[in-house]
C-alpha cells in the first residue's frame, strides 16, 4: 500500500512570499542577498529533515562503538568516516522515501504534519527523487571505499525500511514496528562487516539487542501519540490492543533485550566495561519497564502513566551500552 499521489496544498512561506514580489511587480528585486540566502538555507534544511537526523544519530551511535568492537581497538580513521557518511546517505534516503510514501498520513498526525513533503517545502517528485539518489549513491559509496558486504547489507536496511516496513507492514499489522524494526537493527551489521569483510555471531547479538529493545522503545512514544496514529489508521500495538497486553509485550521484549546483551560477554570477548555496563543498565531499564507495566495494571494513563519516560530512557540505555561497548577494547585490568 502506497500513499496517494500529488502535491501537498499548502503553499510554503517561499512560495507565498514568492508570490507577493510577482504581484508588486519588482520581480523580487527586493529580496536582495540576504533574503536569497535565507531562501537557500531553509531548502537546505528542509532536505536535511528528510533524512530524519534525529534517527540516525541513534543509528551513528551504534555503528561506530560496533566497529571498535570488531577491531579490538581503533579501525582506521578514513574506514570510519567513509563507513559513516555511507551509513547517513542509506538511511537518509530510507527516511526520505518513508516520508514520501507517508505523506498523506504524516498530515492527518500533529508530530508529523510539519514535514516537508506535507508543508509543501519540498514537492513529493522532489523528495522521491532525493530518496532514490541517496539510497543509490550509498550503496555505491560503501562498496567503492568500504566493502561490498556492507554495501549489499546497506541496501538491505533500506529496502527493508522502505518496502518492507512502510509499504507491507506499517498500515496491515499492529506487529509493524517489530518487524519492521529489522531495518534500524542493520548498522551493526554493517559496522562489523566494514571492519572484517564479514558477519559474525557477536554482531547478530548485537542485531539482536537492538532488535528486541525496538519494540518497548517506540511502543511507549506510540502510546503518547495513540490519537494521532488512530486517526491515521495506523495500528500501532497500542492502537488495537489494551494497555495490558501492551506493556506484557514490552516486559517480554525488554527481557529478551537483556539477555541478548549479557550474551556477548562470553560469546563477544568483551571485559569488564562492557560487562558491569550491560549489567547495570540492564537492570535500570528493565525495572523501569516493570514499573511501567505495574501503573498500568493500577489503571493509571496520562501524566501518571509517564510513557514518554520510557521512551526516552531507552535511548539512554541504548546510547550508553553502546558507549560502554567502545570504550571496552581499550580498558584492561
Amino acid at each position: 500500500m502506497t500513499a496517494t499521489q500529488g502535491t501537498s496544498s499548502i503553499p510554503s512561506r517561499d512560495q507565498r512570499a514568492g508570490d507577493g514580489n510577482r504581484s508588486s511587480g519588482r520581480k523580487g528585486r527586493t529580496d536582495g542577498p540576504g533574503r536569497r540566502e535565507r531562501s537557500v538555507g531553509s531548502v537546505i534544511k528542509a532536505y536535511v529533515a528528510l533524512t530524519k537526523p534525529r534517527i540516525i544519530e541513534l543509528l551513528l551511535i551504534t555503528t561506530i562503538p560496533t566497529m571498535f568492537l570488531a577491531a579490538g581497538g581503533f579501525p582506521s580513521p578514513w574506514l570510519i568516516l567513509a563507513t559513516v557518511v555511507g551509513g547517513y546517505l542509506a538511511a537518509g534516503g530510507a527516511n526520505a522515501l518513508n516520508m514520501y510514501l507517508d505523506r498523506d498520513i504524516d498530515a492527518q498526525m500533529k508530530r508529523t504534519r510539519n514535514r516537508p513533503l506535507v508543508t509543501g517545502q519540498i514537492s513529493p517528485r522532489d523528495g522521491l527523487i532525493f530518496g532514490i539518489v541517496l539510497s543509490i549513491v550509498s550503496t555505491v559509496w560503501l562498496g567503492v571505499l568500504v566493502n561490498w558486504v556492507s554495501a549489499a547489507l546497506a541496501l538491505a536496511a533500506i529496502l527493508l525500511y522502505v518496502v518492507f516496513y512502510t509499504m507491507i507492514l506499517k498500515r496491515r499489522t499492529s506487529q509493524n514496528i517489530v518487524w519492521g524494526g529489522v531495518a534500524g537493527c542493520m548498522p551493526v551489521l554493517i559496522g562489523w562487516s566494514a571492519v572484517t569483510g564479514t558477519v559474525s555471531w557477536t554482531a547478530v547479538l548485537l542485531f539482536a539487542v537492538i532488535f528486541f529493545w525496538t519494540p518497548p522503545h517506540y511502543w511507549p512514544l506510540a502510546e503518547k501519540f495513540s490519537k494521532d496514529y488512530a486517526d491515521a489508521g495506523v495500528p500501532m500495538l497500542p492502537v488495537v490492543a489494551s494497555r495490558s497486553k501492551v506493556s506484557a509485550q514490552m516486559v517480554m521484549h525488554t527481557v529478551l533485550m537483556i539477555v541478548a546483551s549479557l550474551a556477548i560477554i562470553p560469546l563477544g570477548d568483551t571485559g569488564w566495561v562492557y560487562g558491569v555496563s550491560a549489567v547495570l543498565l540492564g537492570g535500570w531499564f528493565g525495572y523501569l519497564v516493570v514499573r511501567y507495566a505495574h501503573r498500568v495494571r493500577k489503571g493509571a494513563s496520562g501524566k501518571k502513566l509517564a510513557p514518554m519516560k520510557v521512551f526516552h530512557a531507552s535511548i539512554t540505555y541504548l546510547s550508553l551500552l553502546f558507549i560502554a561497548l567502545a570504550i571496552d577494547p581499550f580498558v584492561t585490568l
